[in-house]
């Protein structure tokens, strides 16, 4: 997905740098007379013009990729890799705001101790919003 995005990004800007130039060119040719000059300006227009919607779109679809989907990915990534690196005696708080220390970790299923009284609670991996010991890894 990552090659065919590039590839289109690429053409786009190769798309768009071949009508600049063309539309460069169509006005500097166009200085011998007015009337070749009004045809050349007004085809130039015309190219500019009809493709500017199009440049608009690819740029819109960069910008939605910059700032809203690999920033995304990478929050979701960075998730999945502190899941799948929990392990017992952790430290944990859920998505609930339950928080508690990992006693057993089974295919999908985390069971945790909360607090003094050991009550023990099951929730699945992604019900994990942070680990504790990353945390404050990270702070150091």
């Amino acid at each position: 997905m990552k090659k065919s995005l590039k590839k289109l990004l690429a053409s786009a800007f190769a798309l768009a740098m071949s009508l600049a130039l063309a539309t460069g060119a169509f006005a500097e040719g166009a200085v011998t007379t007015t009337a070749a000059a009004s045809d050349a300006t007004a085809a130039s227009a015309g190219l500019f013009g009809n493709a500017m919607p199009l440049i608009m779109i690819v740029v819109l679809i960069a910008v939605f990729y910059f700032f809203m989907i690999r920033p995304e990915q990478k929050k979701r990534k960075a998730a999945e890799e502190m899941r799948s690196n929990l392990g017992v005696g952790d430290k944990i708080t859920t998505i609930g705001g339950m928080v508690g220390k990992i006693v057993d970790i089974s295919n999908d299923l985390i069971t945790f101790e909360t607090g003094e009284d050991r009550v023990r609670i099951q929730v699945t991996k992604w019900a994990i919003s942070t680990n504790s010991i990353q945390k404050q890894e990270e702070k150091a």
